[in-house]
């Protein structure tokens, strides 16, 4: 089965580390991840004919992880009417907070999802609930991860009793 592929670009390699679980959820479902990194700000050219050019380059869905400004994931949004996902990754100012905003709060037309701070894993479950709505094989492994939570849950709960 072929999915469309997704693209996780980040502004600085020092967010790798906390972005591995994302790539590692992308891996257990077979979904292919590209991984980038790309700044809004030192390298914009880049980012932006990254975000132009994806839908023609195989595309489904962009994560865009970004701390302190966290500007990448808007400026991505607006060069692709592709479904971005924005990761506020967590700084030394209000621990992400900032990150989280200024994700968050984007102009009206431009509309990024945005996941908790640092919540790597969600952003890779919300860009695979996106994408199984053209690839619906994608639904049972996203079912199949939802009864292994759960499972997970019961297991603990009877642990403990």
């Amino acid at each position: 089965m072929v999915y469309p592929k997704a693209a996780l670009i980040m502004g600085s390699k020092s967010d790798y580390e906390a972005l591995t679980p994302c790539i590692k959820t992308f891996a257990e479902f077979g979904v292919q991840l590209d991984v980038h990194v790309m700044s809004a700000h030192r390298t914009p050219h880049e980012a932006t004919n990254f975000a132009a050019d994806a839908r023609k380059n195989g595309y489904g869905v962009l994560l865009a992880a970004a701390g302190m400004a966290a500007h990448l994931p808007g400026v991505l949004a607006a060069f692709t009417t592709l479904p971005i996902v924005g990761i506020p990754m967590k700084s030394s100012f209000n621990d992400g907070l900032d990150s989280l905003l200024s994700i968050v709060m984007m102009p009206p037309g431009i509309p990024v999802a945005t996941v908790g701070v640092s919540a790597a894993a969600n952003a890779a479950l919300l860009a695979l609930q996106i994408l199984q709505g053209a690839h619906p094989e994608l639904t049972a492994k996203l079912d199949a991860h939802r009864v292994a939570q759960a499972e997970a849950v019961r297991k603990a709960d009877a642990e403990i009793q």
